[in-house]
């Protein structure tokens, strides 16, 4: 460039353009993401959660106390030579 032209606006030279996007790409991202989580909210805890919680509990120490005669059931159906 000579003295006499006039240099270019900081707009035309595509180095700034690609500082900028980095960024830009960033920040939109950013709100795209915080529309998704205020739009499509997660149901993680009903209103009735602790219930549901004993009755879990009491299913699963059902299936425990029931173990045993379900091994000496399964155990009883092998073959002879398989039961060792």
């Amino acid at each position: 460039m000579t003295h006499d032209e006039k240099p270019k606006p900081w707009w035309k030279h595509g180095q700034v353009w690609l500082l900028i996007s980095g960024p830009a790409a960033v920040v939109v991202a950013g709100m795209v993401t915080m529309w998704l989580a205020w739009s499509r909210p997660d149901p993680l805890v009903t209103q009735d959660y602790y219930r549901k919680g004993l009755e879990i509990n009491q299913q699963l120490a059902h299936e425990r106390a029931q173990m045993p005669a379900q091994q000496a059931r399964n155990h009883a159906a092998l073959p002879a030579s398989e039961g060792n």
